[in-house]
């Protein structure tokens, strides 16, 4: 198991289920957004281009946001690791908020850079 105590891990697991939470939220805004726009809407030419160019910047953050998702998922898979929370590189606790922040994180701040 990891190096965190049981509650540490069990606050872990709320705030990854609360961060997913607002995570699906979201995707269904940004998929919402990045529906395909008709080529019936009598919306004019600048303007559909707006709006072409606009469901880009929400198709990219679409993605950002299920990669993130996708990487929470993961550190919740990686609490069973025994190496979990402890920086791959110099053996240092990694803390929890860089792990919220960065799900995906194996190493500390220190030996990130």
């Amino acid at each position: 198991m990891s190096h965190w105590s049981p509650e540490e891990i069990a606050q872990f697991k709320e705030k990854v289920q609360q961060k997913l939470a607002q995570l699906d939220e979201r995707i269904i805004e940004y998929r919402e957004l990045t529906k395909p726009i008709p080529p019936e809407n009598a919306i004019g030419r600048v303007s559909r281009m707006d709006a072409i160019n606009n469901r880009s910047v929400n198709q990219a953050a679409l993605r950002q946001v299920e990669k993130q998702h996708k990487n929470l998922l993961r550190a919740l898979d990686r609490l069973k690791e025994d190496r979990f929370g402890l920086c791959h590189n110099c053996g240092d606790r990694i803390p929890m908020g860089r792990i919220l922040l960065v799900p995906g994180a194996t190493r500390c701040v220190r030996c990130a850079d």
